[in-house]
């Protein structure tokens, strides 16, 4: 009977380790070579958050999506661009993160229209983008 439970105990263990090698060595997504699965306007999507945010989170949440908007600021945070894009929400705006400094964000201006792709990661004030490009 031990050595029954013993065997079982190991397959479960071999699987969860196989399952979590798989999920560790998953490849990234390179955002600027995918298509978006959505494209809105800044203002609508920080609507739909404000008004809903279960639906919002449903229906955006991990997926790749391309916002158009005017530029509010362009900042670099530990060498890595973040664009803010401007929406009616006094207290809200799409905060869009980049992975890496590249020249085509140095030539970009504040009140720039633009339309930027990336991962939707959810609504904290801001509606926050990640991994995003041009």
């Amino acid at each position: 009977m031990l050595k029954k439970i013993l065997i079982i105990v190991f397959v479960l263990a071999a699987i969860g380790v196989f399952v979590g090698y798989k999920m560790y060595n998953k490849p990234h997504v390179d955002v600027a070579e995918t298509s978006a699965e959505i494209s809105i306007q800044a203002n609508e999507l920080m609507n739909q958050f404000s008004l809903n945010e279960t639906t919002a989170n449903n229906t955006y949440l991990e997926k790749i999506i391309g916002v158009s908007g005017k530029i509010a600021s362009i900042k670099i945070e530990n060498e890595k661009p973040i664009i803010t894009l401007k929406t009616n929400d006094d207290f809200g705006s799409i905060l869009c993160h980049f992975e890496k400094n590249n020249l085509n964000i140095n030539q970009l201006k504040e009140g720039q229209n633009i339309t930027i792709k990336g991962i939707c990661t959810g609504y904290l004030m801001d509606v926050v983008l990640v991994k995003c490009a041009l």
